[in-house]
C-alpha cells in the first residue's frame, strides 16, 4: 500500500492534471499513467489510470455534456468503442509475454519486455504531436471522422494515449467550443467503456494489490479538478499544455523503453 506522501503525490497528479486538461480534452491519463506506472506494471497503470478518467468523464458529462454533437459521436465514437476492444486485448496479450532482454545497473537488474518496448515507441510518437509545430497543428477534413475514430480507439486502447489524435480529427468539424468539449468527453467514455471490458481481467488478476482508496482518492481529486477547472482555468493554453504532456511523454517513455517503469 503506497504511504501517505505517495497518496498526495498521486491526487495532486489527478487533481492538477484534471483542472488543466478540462478545456483541451486530452492529457489527464498521459499525466496519470506515469504516477500509477511507479506503483503497478505499465499495463495495470493504464488500467487504473482508464477508471480515474471514465469516472472523471463521467462528472464532465454532468457539467456540459448537454452540448455534445450527436453526429459526431456516431460517426467518430462508434468506429472508437469498437477499435479500443482490440488495442485492449492486444495490451493485454502483450503483458504476458516474457522479457526480451535484461540488463544490469549499480547492482539493479531491468528487465526490457514486449510490452514496455511497444508502449514506449508509441509515447514518443505521441510526444512527437505535441512537441512538433508542424505536427501539432495536424487535423484532418471531417470526411475521415470514422477512420479518426477507429485510429483513436484503437490507440487508446492500446496506450492510454488517444485524447491529441481524437482532438485532429475533431478540430477540423466547426463545432463550436462548448460543442468540441462536450463531444470530446463523450467519445473519450465510450472508448474507456470499451477498453474497461478488458482490463478488467487484468486488474481481476491484482486485486489483491490494489488500494480502493487510493482509487477513491484520486477520482475526488480529479473530480475537484475539472470543477475548478471549468470555472477557473480558461486561460490556460493548449500551447503551453501540449508541451507539457509532450515532455512527460518523453520522460516516461523513456522510463519504460529502459526498463525503469
Amino acid at each position: 500500500m503506497p504511504a501517505y506522501a505517495d497518496y498526495f503525490f498521486i491526487c495532486l497528479t489527478a487533481f492538477l492534471a484534471s483542472g488543466l486538461t478540462f478545456f483541451s480534452g486530452f492529457g489527464l491519463g498521459t499525466l496519470l499513467v506515469p504516477v500509477f506506472a511507479l506503483f503497478f506494471p505499465i499495463e495495470i497503470a493504464i488500467a487504473l489510470t482508464a477508471i480515474v478518467h471514465f469516472l472523471n468523464n463521467l462528472f464532465k458529462l454532468v457539467l456540459i455534456g448537454r452540448h455534445a454533437d450527436r453526429g459526431i459521436i456516431l460517426r467518430f465514437g462508434i468506429p472508437s468503442m469498437l477499435a479500443a476492444v482490440l488495442g485492449a486485448w492486444l495490451l493485454s496479450s502483450l503483458a504476458v509475454q516474457p522479457a526480451w532482454g535484461q540488463y544490469s545497473l549499480n547492482g539493479h537488474v531491468f528487465f526490457l519486455t514486449p510490452v514496455k518496448s511497444i508502449i514506449a515507441v508509441l509515447m514518443v510518437i505521441f510526444a512527437l504531436f505535441d512537441l512538433l509545430p508542424a505536427l501539432r497543428k495536424l487535423s484532418f477534413p471531417p470526411k475521415f471522422l470514422p477512420l479518426g475514430g477507429a485510429l483513436s480507439g484503437f490507440f487508446g486502447g492500446l496506450s492510454g494515449n488517444q485524447g491529441a489524435l481524437r482532438s485532429a480529427f475533431l478540430v477540423k468539424t466547426g463545432i463550436p467550443k462548448e460543442a468540441f468539449i462536450a463531444t470530446g468527453v463523450v467519445i473519450a467514455c465510450l472508448i474507456d467503456v470499451s477498453r474497461l471490458t478488458v482490463y478488467s481481467k487484468n486488474i481481476l488478476a491484482v486485486q489483491e494489490q490494489l488500494d480502493v482508496w487510493l482509487l477513491v482518492a484520486a477520482t475526488l481529486s480529479a473530480f475537484l479538478g475539472a470543477f475548478l477547472g471549468s470555472r477557473l482555468l480558461q486561460k490556460v493554453t493548449i500551447h503551453f499544455l501540449q508541451t507539457l504532456v509532450g515532455i512527460l511523454l518523453l520522460l516516461v517513455a523513456l522510463g519504460l523503453g529502459l526498463g525503469w517503469l
